[in-house]
């Protein structure tokens, strides 16, 4: 792992804010020889951006994870370039005070190998998973020490949608077992239906309310080939967070299923290779969506060990007040997360997984579009406030947070989110991801006219990405959102799929995500100007956002009903079958 002396950060973030706010052209001093100087002919927005980003993503703030003195470094150096671009404190502190922190109770989950086990027991005889290699408890928020042996039943993807004339429960008796299944939900479904029924939410509310008690989640090899095992087993040292209760209970889980597992692809023979079937089979099966339930020869015996500790982290909320008395009261969020995911194992001698577009570049860019908005000589009409989220690498946590416990008064009518913008080739494109759910759409087309770039459709909606950022809280609330990402038509005959495609393969959440990359900070700071435009507009308009009339999200939580969890399929937040966000 690189090590740089502790006792500088402090004067690195002093320097930082004064270099962005003096808008100096020299790089970081932090800056490695090797890499680029800053592009004295880029405009000056770019250069903020830049500034920016090679600060958040700086080794010294080690990846910000939620809940680690990174992660509040990174949010000292938001709230400060709140304070100098003009917007106004938008929380409260304990004593009453504004301030720009909002703080989010979780609690932090690590395994422990020691006690961890996933054996079955068939034909007189017992089959171990390895540990890491071949299977992997979840974190137990709920107990230290958890452990159950019972029968097995295989439940295909764990999907009960009537509606659509499917239930993978159909004829089981899943109470009192161990339930196995696979993630994902049926191809057959539309993009917006498969998204919400492939949540892990959804899948655990189902079987604890079927009485499971517990659940093991297999890999598939279609998956591993997007999202290798490898990857997760290495890093399994890797804390998961939940949201706490007043009590100090964690939120959102389900202690009925009393051990939950993953194995991986490799080892599924040794688990459904039995009663006449086999996982190879069984693959099959769910690609051509044939998948039946059947009883599982065999009992399992399942036990995990987790080390519970309380931690906080903070939301950074400044706001930039409406000026319609009769509109100020009512609020357009923008929203990217701040978080990364720390230090992990190492690749390459580095252990720093610093997130440079994931998403120091989502935060930079927000940043800007909000210094554009502060400057302009006609301030909005509605309150916009600009969130730097907590906790999105943990399940959505302080997007979730703050949906549930906003830090103002009056209702959030809707949400631009920017997550993960893949900047690093030349395009002429923006992919404004949901767009096609609410009367955002006619906003967001004007803004892009303005602004002079293109609009593309989603070119991954089978990845289900609109509920795999901080916007599916808000959406959850109710609130209609989009959620912008980098585009992917490409200029001067660059092939920036190709190039984003590569950046995913080997470098999304690895430690090569860093300020060497590439990035495109003219595209970027094109990107701030379409952001504030969009949020101009949707501030000025005469009549708030709405969900489109039919819509599946609208219909589901369009009336505002109470959250109930994240939304991932794993423990970090996001469904193990979609690692993938830009093609």
């Amino acid at each position: 792992m690189r090590v740089r002396t502790r006792f500088v950060l402090p004067v690195l973030l002093m320097l930082a804010v004064a270099v962005t706010g003096c808008q100096r052209e020299t790089a970081s001093p932090t800056t490695p020889p090797e890499r680029e100087p800053y592009d004295a002919s880029a405009g000056a927005d770019a250069r903020r951006i830049e500034a920016d980003v090679r600060f958040l993503a700086d080794d010294l703030l080690e990846g910000r994870e939620a809940g680690t003195r990174g992660y509040d470094l990174a949010a000292l150096y938001v709230a400060q370039r709140m304070r100098a671009t003009g917007l106004a404190p938008a929380a409260s502190d304990d004593q009453g005070h504004r301030s720009y922190y909002q703080t989010v109770p979780m609690l932090a989950a690590t395994r422990v190998a020691e006690g961890a086990s996933l054996v079955v027991h068939r034909d007189g005889g017992d089959v171990a998973l390895r540990f890491a290699s071949e299977f992997l408890p979840d974190v137990d928020f709920n107990a230290a020490e958890a452990r159950v042996t019972a029968p097995m039943v295989f439940v295909g993807q764990g999907v009960h949608a009537p509606a659509l004339g499917h239930d993978d429960f159909a004829g089981l008796d899943v109470r009192g077992k161990v339930a196995v299944l696979f993630n994902g939900a049926p191809a057959a479904f539309d993009t917006d239906r498969r998204a919400f029924h492939a949540s892990n939410r959804e899948k655990l509310r189902e079987l604890a309310a079927r009485g499971a008690v517990g659940a093991i989640f297999v890999a598939t090899d279609a998956e591993e080939a997007r999202s290798p095992w490898a990857h997760r087993a290495e890093n399994w040292q890797r804390p998961g967070m939940r949201l706490r209760g007043e009590d100090g209970i964690a939120l959102d889980t389900f202690p009925q299923l009393q051990v939950v597992a993953r194995v991986s692809a490799a080892a599924a023979p040794r688990l459904l290779d039995a009663g006449g079937h086999s996982a190879r089979q069984l693959f099959a099966d769910l690609d051509a969506g044939r998948l039946r339930g059947f009883d599982l020869p065999g009992t399992a015996t399942l036990a995990s060990r987790s080390r519970i500790e309380p931690v906080e982290s903070r939301n950074v909320v400044g706001i930039l007040p409406g000026s319609d008395p009769a509109l100020a009261a009512e609020h357009v969020v923008f929203s990217a997360h701040l978080d990364h995911i720390g230090i992990g194992a190492a690749v390459d001698g580095d252990a720093i997984y610093n997130g440079a577009l994931d998403n120091a570049l989502g935060v930079a860019i927000m940043l800007e579009a909000a210094k554009r908005l502060a400057q302009s000589p006609q301030p909005p009409k509605r309150s916009l406030l600009f969130v730097a989220v907590t906790a999105e690498e943990k399940g959505l946590l302080g997007a979730e947070w703050f949906a549930r416990h906003p830090t103002v008064a009056g209702p959030l009518v809707a949400n631009v989110n920017l997550d993960m913008p893949v900047l690093l080739a030349p395009t002429t494109d923006v992919v404004p991801v949901g767009i096609e759910h609410s009367s955002l759409q006619p906003l967001v087309e004007a803004a892009a006219a303005e602004v002079g770039v293109a609009l593309s459709p989603d070119p991954i909606p089978e990845e289900s990405i609109f509920v795999r950022s901080d916007q599916y809280a808000f959406i959850r609330a109710g609130v209609p959102a989009i959620y912008l990402v980098g585009g992917y038509q490409g200029r001067d005959g660059v092939d920036a799929k190709a190039v984003n495609g590569a950046f995913l393969r080997e470098h999304y959440h690895r430690p090569g995500d860093d300020a060497s990359q590439p990035i495109r900070y003219d595209d970027a700071a094109r990107l701030a100007r379409l952001n504030a435009e969009i949020g101009r507009r949707i501030a000025d308009a005469p009549e708030r956002p709405r969900w489109n009339e039919g819509d599946f999200f609208g219909e589901m939580f369009g009336q505002g009903e109470a959250l109930d969890g994240s939304d991932a399929l794993s423990e970090d937040g996001r469904p193990p079958v979609q690692e993938a966000r830009n093609p």
